[in-house]
């Protein structure tokens, strides 16, 4: 894992999900806006699902468990998509805050992941 990308997707994945919280909250429903923001942060996991395979193959391993950590990792991929699909089958404000809430948890996952990366707590 890369520490400044996870920094930087950090950063991005919370201020999406405070973003469309926000959103919805203020009775908005979903639109290009907060899709396209939530499209971000799992073209971010994209990125760091194809980064983490190549430190793998290069010979790096997760300090506690590095099938853990890809479990994390596919499971925060999904994320992203079931809330996409929630938002454009039900097109209300709580659709919105489930934008929100799906990229908050993808941010608790990438801490999580961070863990068991480093090794820290």
């Amino acid at each position: 894992m890369i520490a400044w990308f996870y920094s930087a997707q950090l950063f991005l994945d919370t201020a999406v999900g405070l973003f469309a919280l926000t959103l919805g909250l203020a009775k908005r429903k979903p639109s290009g806006l907060t899709i396209g923001a939530l499209a971000l942060v799992q073209l971010a996991l994209l990125i760091q699902l194809v980064a983490s395979i190549v430190i793998v193959i290069s010979g790096e391993r997760a300090k506690q468990d590095t099938v853990e950590f890809f479990a994390y990792l596919v499971v925060a991929l999904l994320i992203p998509i079931g809330a996409a699909f929630w938002a454009l089958i039900e097109r209300t404000r709580w659709s919105t805050v489930i934008i929100g809430v799906g990229a908050l948890t993808v941010a608790v996952m990438l801490v999580r992941m961070s863990q068991i990366w480093t090794g820290t707590y």
